[in-house]
């Protein structure tokens, strides 16, 4: 950028740009202009906008016009200490600008700046919410000591950042409950409820396929129980004593896991070669900091009670991912969540699991989505720090059991990345996936259960058997193209009696096609 001003004036100024990078980048330039990117926006300003080429004066207008992004303000004032923002302050008592920076210095630094004994004006939140995602207005709070609202939506431990746009807005206004009602009404509610046991195991399955273990027939109805028994009930599960028991439920016994809970432990997302090489695609937080940042996430669930279902799933699950507080199950629990924030939200009604999983792998263009979305993050993150991970020659043993060689040397150059992540993305993903899964995933299985239904009725009328008998022919037939086979035929030799093969194979067809 030729004449960069606000935030990025700050980035390059304290070489202090967020990993992912700013959402806005402002600019001067002859006149007034937006244009819109993939992953940010460039607002070009008049001259006579030009603030003062000072760092009080940059911030300001990232303040007043652009989203606060806290990873950008923890970075420069690692690099420049209290002294500007305090400075600024005491010659500023009653700016609402100055006291916004001061809150906001304190809650990203965890430092203590001096209140001026002439603070004073009208309290003014710490962000702007018509540029991004705040407290909702019953949860927020007044700070007397810098006469600022808290709307902040978590804790300086992780403090979700979705910069607002129209396609995370119209992403946001997804009504989960009404694409499902039309269902509903297309279907019934007794063909859905007869669904839903199908989508919970549907939903199991496809979350092990993602992690390549489609096979594991028994830790797939494990999970499946743990969907029908667990989602929406109790509290959200972000404590340690409540993911232990989840985690052991998911795992089972016959586990190598010797602690369950949060992890003890550093933990990575990557491969090994076939030199036994490790190769790192994402370095999870360290085990000292996934208490606090869980909290935060619990905090942002209860201070954005009311918003956006889309939207709060898509940060508890994600922002879980990339906390990755266990040693083992993170991708389960991270699918768990979104049905479970989905449905403590009334979102979705008792007993429906969405199969969100099967939409996340079902076809390569899908996965591929869902891959690129984790690297949104996983990717700028490892390209700051790899330089500052190694693996040493000899194991140590952790506290939970596990062993490992991996040696990060710089937390603090990540840290502020972990905290604030930009989850806009992350929304816009999701709400496309949730659309997919009930248009296309779920209309299909109600489709298909309808005509079953059919089917077995059509059978049923032509001669009598059990419930079981009939759904056995009905597969085989429909797996035959309706031409019943040898095997079939002698499985049930009174069809052939009364040949009534043909009329039954006419009728499953005709149910079938309608």
């Amino acid at each position: 950028m030729a004449d960069p001003i606000g935030g990025m004036w700050l980035a390059l100024k304290y070489d202090a740009e967020p990993f992912g990078g700013l959402a806005v980048k402002s600019q001067l330039g002859s006149r007034r202009s937006s244009s819109h990117h993939n992953l940010y926006s460039i607002e070009t300003y008049p001259e006579n906008m030009r603030p003062a080429d000072t760092a009080a004066a940059h911030l300001q207008f990232h303040l007043r016009h652009e989203p606060t992004s806290l990873e950008l303000l923890a970075r420069v004032f690692a690099k420049t200490g209290p002294g500007f923002v305090q400075e600024w302050i005491n010659s500023a008592p009653t700016g609402q600008y100055a006291r916004r920076a001061s809150f906001l210095f304190e809650f990203v630094t965890g430092q203590t700046l001096v209140p001026p004994v002439d603070l004073g004006g009208n309290y003014v939140s710490a962000l702007d919410g018509s540029f991004q995602v705040t407290a909702s207005p019953d949860r927020m709070s007044n700070v007397s000591r810098w006469r600022v609202r808290d709307n902040m939506p978590g804790n300086r431990f992780f403090c979700p950042f979705i910069p607002l746009s129209t396609q995370l807005k119209t992403a946001s206004e997804m009504d989960v409950s009404a694409g499902y009602g039309e269902l509903v009404q297309e279907f019934g509610e007794n063909m859905l409820a007869r669904a839903a046991v199908w989508l919970t195991n549907r939903e199991s399955k496809a979350s092990f396929t993602i992690e390549g273990e489609e096979h594991q027939l028994d830790r797939i109805q494990r999970f499946s129980h743990v969907l029908a028994t667990r989602t929406g009930q109790g509290t959200v599960p972000l404590t340690d004593t409540d993911l232990a028991e989840l985690q052991r439920n998911i795992l089972g016994d016959v586990t190598i896991t010797e602690h369950f809970g949060l992890r003890l432990s550093p933990v990575f997302v990557g491969e090994y070669t076939m030199r036994y090489e490790n190769v790192v695609h994402y370095l999870a937080p360290p085990a000292d900091d996934v208490a606090d940042m869980l909290e935060g996430l619990k905090i942002f669930l209860d201070r954005t009670e009311g918003q956006s279902p889309v939207m709060r799933s898509a940060v508890a699950a994600f922002g879980f991912v990339y906390i990755h507080p266990l040693s083992d199950g993170n991708g389960r629990v991270h699918r768990f969540l979104i049905n479970d924030v989905l449905r403590r939200d009334g979102a979705i009604p008792d007993q429906i699991i969405l199969p969100i999983s099967a939409t996340i792998i079902g076809d390569p263009t899908s996965r591929r989505n869902y891959d690129q979305i984790l690297d949104r993050v996983s990717k700028p993150l490892m390209r700051q720090i790899t330089d500052h991970v190694s693996f040493d020659r000899d194991m140590k043993t952790y506290p939970d059991g596990i062993k490992s060689n991996l040696d990060f040397s710089s937390p603090d150059l990540a840290r502020p990345a972990w905290r604030y992540i930009n989850f806009a993305p992350h929304v816009i993903y999701l709400s496309a996936a949730l659309e997919m899964t009930i248009k296309h995933h779920m209309k299909e299985e109600a489709i298909y259960l309808r005509s079953h239904h059919n089917a077995r009725q059509a059978l049923k009328e032509l001669v009598e058997m059990p419930d079981m008998d009939a759904d056995r022919i009905i597969r085989s037939l429909r797996d035959t193209r309706f031409i019943p086979s040898g095997k079939i035929q002698k499985e049930y030799p009174m069809i052939e009696k009364f040949t009534l093969w043909n009329a039954i194979s006419e009728a499953l067809r005709h149910s079938f096609s309608e």
